[in-house]
């Protein structure tokens, strides 16, 4: 099971995860049948404390008859299911941005410190420099965009009003990065707008340096790309492949084997084993099966 992040703790989990396994076992025909393995995908997982772990194991155990137990950051989950048990890098961008890199003994993690101090390259920050190009064509400063501009006031309205309708707003980064696929329309083509193409190539750069920052040297060099924000296709991957290739020159770019949601089956899967072949880690991933109690790694 993959959940969202934010405020989440073990009572809010819980009150999610159960009721969600009960009708998935009731749809499989199955009700009241025991859940082998339950892997439990969050963001945030790091910030939800002792609670959730002497919690969860227990509850899932009455509850659903549960003996394998793994609880995983949802940057691990988007790693098993690009890369399985593979040593390698997988970089998940959407809305923001993190690497996570593992030699099979310890995890490295770059980025994914969220839209004001950090997630460069993704989304949220691809969309911000967007609208900075606007209001910069706005106002005749130097760096501005006058298609960008246009698409700003389609997209939101005069951009006098920009800075009252998005600084209030929770879902601030959400917003920013729904500007990024504009941004990309910019930069496509052989009438490409130059300022749209270079927010796109400093992405690029931004996002093979958090890349490189987590490779393990001599651990096979695959890197895989996961998440909605590849899915702007070529104005953002060529020159990814690029700064890859200068980063990371011993490195193969591969295909996400799956996504998420199929790391976290994957985890599962692998419990009723003795669990899978990644890295245990205070805030990445911990796993519980009859053969071993709930245990966490040291950081890489």
């Amino acid at each position: 099971m993959r959940t969202g992040g934010g405020g989440l703790d073990a009572g809010h989990l819980l009150g999610t995860l159960l009721p969600a396994a009960r009708r998935l076992l009731a749809d499989a025909g199955a009700p009241g049948e025991p859940v082998t393995a339950v892997c439990v995908g969050a963001a945030g997982m790091a910030t939800l404390g002792d609670r959730l772990r002497a919690e969860v194991p227990g509850v899932l155990a009455a509850e659903l008859g549960t003996r394998g137990v793994a609880l995983a950051a949802d940057a691990v989950t988007a790693y098993a299911g690009a890369l399985g048990e593979r040593p390698g890098v997988v970089v998940a961008a959407g809305t923001g941005v993190i690497a996570l890199g593992t030699d099979l003994r310890a995890w490295r993690r770059a980025d994914g410190w969220g839209h004001l101090l950090g997630d460069c390259g993704g989304g949220a920050w691809i969309g911000r420099a967007g609208l900075e190009a606007a209001l910069r064509a706005h106002d005749g400063r130097e760096g501005g965009s006058l298609p960008l501009l246009t698409r700003a006031v389609e997209a939101f309205g005069p951009v006098t009003g920009l800075p009252s309708r998005l600084y209030p707003r929770g879902d601030r980064p959400a917003v920013l990065a729904s500007f990024a696929p504009e941004v990309a329309r910019c930069a496509a083509g052989e009438d490409a707008d130059p300022v749209a193409r270079d927010i796109l190539r400093t992405s690029a750069a931004e996002i093979a340096a958090t890349a490189a920052a987590v490779c393990p040297h001599g651990a096979g060099g695959e890197v895989a790309l996961t998440g909605g924000l590849f899915r702007m296709g070529e104005p953002l991957l060529a020159p990814l492949r690029e700064e890859l290739e200068r980063r990371l020159p011993h490195a193969v770019t591969v295909p996400a084997a799956g996504d998420p949601l199929a790391g976290a089956l994957r985890i599962a899967a692998a419990l009723p084993g003795g669990g899978p072949r990644l890295p245990v880690d205070p805030f990445l991933l911990r796993v519980e099966t009859p053969a071993r109690p709930l245990r966490g790694g040291q950081v890489g």
